[in-house]
C-alpha cells in the first residue's frame, strides 16, 4: 500500500495501523491483525469476551523438504471460561482454519491469564433539536434530489447540532 499511496488522498488510520502492525505481529507472534480483529466472529460472542488469541506457534522444520505440520494456536483465557473453551476447541480450530484459508492450526493451547479489553465507548446523550434548528437543517439539504442522501445529511446535521449544544 505504501507504494500505491498518492499524496492528497485520505487514508483510514486503521489501514495505516494494520500496514505497520501486521508484519510485526506476524514476526513476533505468528498471528495477523485480521485474526485478532475477527476473534469475536471466529470464537463467538460468548467466548470472545473471556478469551483472546495470543500467538500461533509453528513447528520447526529442519529442512525445506520436511512435510508441513499444523501449528498450535495459543489462546489466553480467564479461569472460568477455560473449560468451555476446551470443549469447543475443535470448532475453534475449524473456524480459524476457514478464516486463514488452509489447515494452519491443528492444536489449541489454553493459557489461563486475565483477559482485559478496553471499555466500550458510551454514546453521548444528544438533546432534542428545537423547531428552528430542524427547519434550518431541512432548508439546507432540501435541494438535494436523492432521498437517501438527503435523509443521511439531515441525520448528520441533527447529530452535529445536538452534540455542539450538548458540549456548550
Amino acid at each position: 500500500m505504501a507504494g500505491k499511496r498518492r499524496y492528497g488522498n485520505a487514508v483510514a488510520v486503521s489501514d495505516l495501523a494494520t500496514e505497520i502492525l501486521d508484519p510485526v505481529l506476524r514476526k513476533r507472534a505468528g498471528i495477523s491483525i485480521g485474526l485478532v480483529q475477527s476473534w469475536e466472529e471466529i470464537a463467538g460472542v460468548r467466548l470472545a469476551t473471556t478469551t483472546r488469541p495470543e500467538k500461533i506457534v509453528w513447528p520447526r522444520r529442519m529442512h525445506e523438504d520436511d512435510p508441513f505440520e499444523p501449528a498450535t494456536l495459543v489462546i489466553a483465557c480467564e479461569g472460568a471460561a477455560a473449560l468451555r473453551l476446551q470443549h469447543e476447541t475443535g470448532e475453534i480450530i475449524s473456524r480459524v482454519n476457514a478464516f486463514l484459508g488452509f489447515n494452519a492450526v491443528g492444536r489449541v493451547k489454553i493459557v489461563q491469564k486475565p483477559v482485559t479489553f478496553a471499555a466500550p465507548r458510551k454514546k453521548p446523550v444528544m438533546r432534542p433539536l428545537s423547531e428552528p434548528e430542524q427547519q434550518k437543517i431541512s432548508s439546507t439539504v432540501g435541494l438535494i434530489e436523492d432521498d437517501g442522501l438527503r435523509a443521511s445529511l439531515e441525520k448528520l446535521g441533527a447529530t452535529i447540532l445536538a452534540s455542539r449544544a450538548a458540549k456548550q
